[in-house]
């Protein structure tokens, strides 16, 4: 089925402007949402506004917005506050910085979405500025539903994808993990060229889609089970907690154990061959 924008824009580049479409990257379909039910008549759940001190059920047209800036007290801020810096919707991604796209931690990315061109018209614009950002991100504001976003655009295939992104206030720095003080700062190196070791035994090309997502999965073929009246079985339990050993001790474990799978195929092999030998 065909992609179907979210909305559609600008995006401007000095005094370049291409008229884009917009669709999201990612989709929540994939997920599965529960309902809140009361138990005992399968009845879905309303989640009421209570007031504690009025004891009563509060309307919207009653609620205010409030920022705690101390424990318990509040300042009321009004819509009239709020518009006085609400920015003004332009759909114009305005690009006004480019960088090498190796330089965006993704640390950084909260979103994703595809650019289009909207219409013929600006095919070609969007074509030739798409190629000469190859290795280039692009930083910008954007404005939209009240908002301000920080958004990245680099090229993708025959299109370009924008990234919104966090504020760099928004994100924590490592050193805020105290935990981490107690790592040690230098190891010992035949303990490096083992890890090495076992970590090349492992490497493939990157490709995520061969990755499935089992819990939902397991929790579908629950809900069709259900659905059809049949009897859910599940599965036998098995303990996962892993135990701390020696590293040593399990680095070289695993080397052994990657050496013996690895092994087992080329024995059966030759013992296939060798069967095959005698028949002839």
């Amino acid at each position: 089925m065909a992609a179907r924008s979210t909305w559609k824009g600008f995006l401007k580049i000095s005094l370049v402007n291409i008229p884009i479409k917009v669709f999201p990257a990612t989709e929540s379909s994939g997920s599965i949402g529960f309902n809140q039910l009361h138990g005992e008549c399968n009845t879905r759940i309303q989640q009421k506004r209570w007031c504690p001190t009025c004891e009563r059920e509060v309307a919207y047209d009653e609620l205010v917005k409030g920022y705690e800036f101390d424990k318990g007290r509040y300042v009321v801020l009004s819509a009239n506050d709020i518009d006085k810096v609400r920015p003004e919707s332009t759909r114009v991604i305005d690009l006004v910085q480019f960088a090498d796209e190796s330089e965006l931690d993704p640390m950084y990315v909260e979103r994703a979405y595809y650019l289009a061109p909207d219409g013929k018209a600006g095919t070609d614009a969007f074509a030739v500025m798409r190629d000469g950002m190859q290795g280039k991100i692009g930083i910008g504001k954007l404005a939209l539903y009240g908002r301000e976003y920080l958004v990245a655009v680099k090229p993708k295939a025959r299109g370009l994808v924008m990234y919104t992104l966090h504020h760099a206030a928004e994100l924590r720095t490592i050193d805020q993990v105290e935990e981490l003080n107690s790592v040690p700062t230098t190891v010992k190196p035949q303990e490096i060229r083992l890890a090495k070791q076992v970590i090349d035994t492992f490497y493939a090309p990157l490709d995520l889609t061969s990755f499935r997502d089992e819990y939902v999965e397991g929790l579908q073929a629950i809900i069709e089970a259900k659905v059809a009246g049949e009897e859910v079985v599940a599965p036998s339990a098995v303990e996962t907690t892993p135990r701390v050993v020696n590293l040593m001790d399990a680095l070289k474990k695993s080397l052994d154990r990657v050496s013996t799978a690895k092994k087992r195929p080329a024995k059966a092999t030759e013992a296939r061959s060798k069967r095959g030998r005698k028949a002839s």
